[in-house]
């Protein structure tokens, strides 16, 4: 058994010595994308439309993808017009799936670069790149024996896998999921909540509905947004379930007040999806500034609000990117000159040699980066 394990090192240190520059993973790729290990790809089998601005991708992984836990997401990246193009979705199926299929949903948004691309104009037989799947959105183990789950819109995402995995074991606990939609054709996979809800005596639903809509629960009446005292109403023991919430960030900064003046912030989990690209409340609101690109020598106006990856993208700089909320670092860049705001917290800093984060910074003034 060494012997063998031995002689299987030593040829694939031939094997690379002989496909110098390429190594043999580089072949199986050219063969087969699914076969690369070092770039993880998959292959999209099908695709369901949910909604009317939200579409299912189901994708076969393959070689190198090494798995993923319930509320994990994942970078996928997509080729438009020869540039390859980073964003991250939420896992929506289980880990444990039967046909060894992920699935991720994208919701179309309005002038978007990707999401439009991924959700109306992919086709079975398209082949995605896939980065590793990560995130703090799970549920310990053991599982909290009562549950809050809070979404919005397209934050049902991310707990639709978490849900998929238990109700896949038959583990679902005392659960309550709180949703909120505009309309109930708006409920990002409705029928499969409505049907799981109720088949499983553990789980129950309750759809929140923001605007006016034609039949159906509420007919005729505007429900407006979910307040705090609304949600003690439907869930009386609130304070009592460990809660996962995932939606727009004016709802998740709503519910991080509430539950922090209840003195139980450690009970509460949330799921950000992207950064807002205005700047933050009482930030220094300078005048727009020229953003150079050093190595491409290209150059560009940028307005205070405006991420500097979106500036770089205008202007025709490759322009490295990922997940574009701030989370996984994938689009630094080298400051050669000027400062930056982050658009976060509206903090302007940098001094030339730092790395800024492109996606979530905006030039405050005149610009030099290494790109």
């Amino acid at each position: 058994m060494i012997a063998t394990a031995w002689c299987g090192r030593r040829l694939a240190r031939a094997a690379e010595w002989l496909t110098t520059p390429l190594l043999p993973d580089d072949y199986l790729g050219l063969v087969n994308p699914l076969w690369s290990a070092s770039e993880p790809r998959g292959c999209v089998e099908s695709v369901r439309r949910e909604t009317a601005d939200a579409t299912t991708l189901l994708i076969r992984p393959g070689r190198g993808w090494a798995g993923h836990q319930p509320g994990h997401h994942l970078r996928v990246g997509v080729e438009i017009k020869g540039v390859l193009h980073w964003r991250v979705y939420s896992i929506t199926s289980a880990p444990d799936s039967s046909e060894g299929l992920v699935s991720i949903t994208v919701k179309t948004l309005p002038g978007g670069r990707v999401s439009p691309h991924l959700g109306r104009h992919t086709a079975p037989g398209t082949v995605l790149r896939l980065g590793s799947a990560g995130g703090d959105f799970t549920l310990p183990d053991p599982v909290p024996p009562r549950l809050l789950l809070l979404t919005a819109g397209v934050g049902i995402t991310p707990v639709m896998g978490i849900l998929r995995a238990l109700a896949a074991r038959d583990a679902v606990p005392d659960t309550m999921l709180v949703h909120s939609a505009a309309t109930p054709q708006d409920v990002v996979f409705g029928p499969e909540l409505r049907e799981l809800a109720r088949r499983t005596a553990a789980l129950r639903l309750h759809e929140h509905y923001t605007r006016m809509h034609p039949g159906g629960p509420g007919a005729g009446a505007r429900s407006g947004r979910l307040t705090a005292d609304r949600l003690a109403g439907l869930v009386p023991d609130w304070r009592e379930r460990d809660t996962w919430a995932c939606g727009p960030a004016g709802m998740l900064e709503a519910v991080e007040r509430h539950w922090a003046r209840a003195g139980i912030a450690e009970q509460l989990h949330v799921e950000r999806f992207r950064v807002a690209t205005t700047t933050a409340a009482g930030a220094e609101a300078s005048g727009s500034g020229r953003v150079r690109f050093t190595v491409s020598g290209r150059e560009a106006d940028a307005a205070p609000c405006v991420p500097l990856l979106v500036v770089g993208e205008d202007a025709g700089v490759a322009m490295p990117s990922g997940c574009r909320m701030g989370i996984c670092h994938s689009c630094v860049a080298r400051l050669v000159g000027g400062r930056v705001r982050d658009l976060r917290t509206g903090r302007i800093h940098g001094e030339a040699g730092d790395l800024v984060q492109t996606c979530v910074s905006a030039a405050a003034g005149p610009v030099h980066l290494e790109l």
